[in-house]
């Protein structure tokens, strides 16, 4: 009885609607089942984004390490022997954009921002990592660490890192853990915002995460010292603009964190 009840309803709809659900079906199922068409679609949104956003130029590793407390002055001796020596090596493809310690936020925390020359710089330099005397100097900091990980990410287009220098004070690392899909929104609003904060600070670097926790995007930006970056900031509210990039980003944004930085000896920005 239901069967027939069934034929007679496709019968009465339209040809147009039957045809809408069916592929609506097959969309449904293609997102369940992870089809090669769906899995490809993705990939290429990725990349389309990417495009957009992206400088594209270089690959930055965000590496993270935490440090057991009652360990950290040899680990920053171990830290300074190990990047210093990768950032020397001209047969790898990676500079070191800096190193820094936490001093408020999760402490015990330190940042590490390596530049590949993109994916294959990245390869590269890895293999050869783990097949030279670096990957000893590597595994001397593992007995200091209780937790590390890292990140993949791609400069915004118009947010180039810094090159080294030297201008002393303090850095503040600001991560927004994004709503999935809103990567564009945050772009278009940070490249009108940005260049009315630039009459006060200039940004040090933005990268958006591809490899590692995704949907995540990270600024940093230099101050003489924290009364600074207070003063900075209330200047900003009275520029024309400012107030609608803060609204977007919490828009956009689910969660925020602002760590501030100081640089260790060995960091080519400081």
């Amino acid at each position: 009885m239901l069967s027939r009840l069934g034929a007679q309803a496709l019968k009465q709809t339209p040809r147009a609607v039957v045809q809408a659900q069916v592929k609506r079906a097959i969309s449904v199922q293609s997102i369940l089942h992870g089809s090669p068409e769906a899995k490809q679609e993705g990939d290429v949104s990725i990349q389309q984004h990417s495009r957009v956003v992206a400088r594209g130029k270089y690959v930055h590793g965000i590496e993270v390490h935490k440090v057991k407390p009652d360990a950290v002055p040899d680990y920053k001796k171990a830290a300074e022997a190990y990047y210093t020596a990768i950032k020397a090596d001209p047969e790898l493809h990676v500079k070191l954009t800096g190193s820094w310690e936490a001093v408020v936020g999760e402490q015990d925390v330190f940042f590490h921002i390596l530049e590949y020359e993109n994916y294959g710089g990245y390869d590269k330099t890895t293999q050869k990592i783990r097949s030279s005397e670096h990957i000893n100097t590597y595994n001397k900091l593992i007995p200091y660490l209780t937790s590390r990980s890292q990140q993949l990410c791609q400069e915004f287009a118009f947010f180039p890192t810094t090159p080294p220098r030297t201008e002393g004070g303090v850095f503040e690392l600001r991560t927004y853990q994004l709503h999935p899909g809103t990567l564009l929104q945050w772009e278009h609003a940070w490249r009108r915002g940005i260049e009315a904060r630039r009459k006060f600070v200039e940004p040090v670097g933005a990268w958006f995460s591809q490899v590692g926790r995704l949907h995540q995007v990270h600024h940093l930006w230099q101050y003489p010292d924290l009364q600074t970056r207070k003063e900075t900031r209330e200047k900003a509210w009275a520029l024309d603009g400012w107030s609608e990039t803060v609204t977007k980003t919490a828009e956009y944004s689910m969660l925020m964190d602002s760590i501030i930085l100081e640089p260790l000896p060995f960091s080519p920005l400081k």
